[in-house]
């Protein structure tokens, strides 16, 4: 059977126009009245899911989905650079940031390593239940774009190649070890 998971990247909000990791924090203005006018374009039969962020909780809500917190979707963790801008960690730890864009096993930051995040949302998508009808799921885009490498098999330096704007639709269909993609569709 065929499994239809559309992942959502949350609306904008100051993280996340700051470049920050693990940017969380409210909604700003605009990005909730764009999450509202999207609501009509999301499929009205599945089930919802969202990431733990504030940010793809409040995404949802304004979506007008009842998401349930999935686990396996939480933002990458990036240890004691959570919440620095990408221009701080680079001007204090140029060497970590260049291990880390380099090494998919690398975590300068005492966080998780790319292969890691891939991994743990690989697992997610393989193990959901065709049963379960389709799914719609707030969550960072990080984790969207180790979604499409996993999917697609593709070798892990693609991620930083791979581009997530707000309040997109990525769609994948199909199972384990085979999918399809649909990248990057406005929902508003």
């Amino acid at each position: 059977m065929t499994v239809r998971v559309t992942l959502i990247s949350p609306a904008t909000n100051a993280g996340l126009r700051e470049a920050r990791f693990g940017g969380d924090g409210p909604l700003d203005p605009e990005g909730e009245r764009w999450a509202r006018a999207a609501a009509l374009a999301l499929p009205s039969d599945a089930a919802h899911r969202c990431g733990l962020s504030g940010r793809c909780r409040a995404t949802a809500a304004a979506l007008g989905l009842e998401a349930v917190p999935e686990p396996a979707l939480r933002e990458w963790d990036m240890g004691r650079w959570t919440g620095l801008r990408l221009s701080e960690v680079t001007e204090a730890d140029p060497a970590g940031v260049e291990a880390w864009l380099r090494d998919p096993d690398a975590q300068p930051h005492g966080g998780e390593s790319l292969n890691g995040l891939v991994a743990r949302v690989g697992g997610w998508l393989d193990s959901t239940d065709p049963a379960d009808g389709p799914f719609v799921a707030v969550a960072e885009p990080a984790v969207v774009r180790a979604a499409v490498v996993h999917a697609l098999r593709l070798p892990p330096e693609t991620f930083w190649r791979l581009d997530v704007a707000p309040l997109t639709a990525t769609r994948l269909v199909g199972r384990a070890g085979r999918w399809n993609l649909t990248i990057g569709h406005p929902c508003a």
